[in-house]
């Protein structure tokens, strides 16, 4: 199929790139002049805007940093139109940024008013699983639109999860995220209390991995570097899942939150806590990084 992939960074490169050696025309698109050198060395076509890329393609998809991105994108503005306004109908978006439901919805409608098919199908899995094929999809959208957009996933993820129409995967998303964010606080919290006792961190997470406080960042993203040969923290807190986007998605479940009335103390103050992490200078760090907050001299 002829691709358009828009969002060449730590995730989408891994996405595109499986769906490029699955066989697929991918066209790509990012802002960042090294992505596109580099996705261009590994036999994918670089357009010279995300409007060229979308020329011709059958399939889009984007993985943006985002809701105004994803809105700018496609909806664009009277003087700046959205690429929408060129997509003939019968096309299909696959929308696997992290961004605000309604946005997701406000997007969904309009692609629908031109005749094209949209879902939000945010991951998880981190960058590993973009390039291991591995991730998991949380799909908003139609029934069809989801059969259309099956094979593609199922070159980039494992787990393809329908959560509802239009919306639900990034309300899935948020919460997901929002655990994952609370989650790691809590990993950080207690391996930060072993080692200010003397304990060695790789005996500690072990033993919790294997008790009732095991969860899935001791199983695979341990904020300890060391402790994992291939975590984000071993490789000095880079090439994973920063600490701004963690606070972005954890942003996001707080103004949902308090949409739909519902109580997320834990994760109001998560949010607080990569707040301060943040402007301590670490927005850039992988969110793993917020041991750091925690422990004496760092």
């Amino acid at each position: 199929m002829k691709i358009a992939f828009i969002g060449l960074g730590n995730m989408g490169s891994g996405m595109a790139l499986n769906l490029h050696k699955a066989g697929h025309e991918v066209t790509g698109f990012d802002l960042s002049e090294a992505a596109k050198k580099h996705h261009a060395e590994q036999g994918i076509r670089i357009a010279a805007s995300a409007h060229e890329a979308a020329q011709g393609a059958e399939v889009i998809v984007t993985m943006l940093p985002a809701s105004q991105h994803v809105e700018g994108l496609f909806i664009g503005t009277a003087e700046h139109p959205g690429v929408l306004e060129q997509l003939p109908a019968g096309t299909l978006i696959i929308d696997s940024s992290t961004i605000a439901a309604d946005t997701a919805r406000k997007v969904g409608a309009a692609a629908a008013a031109k005749g094209v098919d949209f879902i939000d199908a945010p991951v998880s899995g981190g960058t590993a699983g973009a390039a291991a094929g591995t991730l998991t999809f949380m799909v908003g959208g139609s029934d069809a639109a989801l059969a259309r957009a099956k094979p593609l996933l199922e070159k980039m993820g494992k787990n393809i999860f329908h959560a509802g129409d239009v919306g639900a995967g990034q309300t899935a998303k948020i919460c997901n995220n929002m655990l994952l964010g609370i989650q790691m606080i809590g990993t950080s919290e207690a391996l930060a209390l072993g080692i200010a006792n003397g304990l060695d961190p790789k005996v500690l997470s072990e033993i919790m991995r294997r008790s009732s406080g095991g969860n899935w960042t001791l199983e695979v993203y341990n904020p300890v570097p060391g402790v994992q040969e291939a975590s984000a923290a071993t490789r000095g807190y880079t090439g994973g899942f920063g600490t701004d986007l963690m606070l972005k998605d954890l942003g996001l479940a707080l103004e949902n939150a308090v949409t739909a009335k519902a109580s997320t103390p834990l994760g109001a103050l998560a949010r607080s806590i990569y707040a301060a992490h943040s402007l301590s200078g670490r927005g850039g760090e992988d969110f793993s990084s917020v041991i750091k907050l925690l422990q004496k001299n760092n």
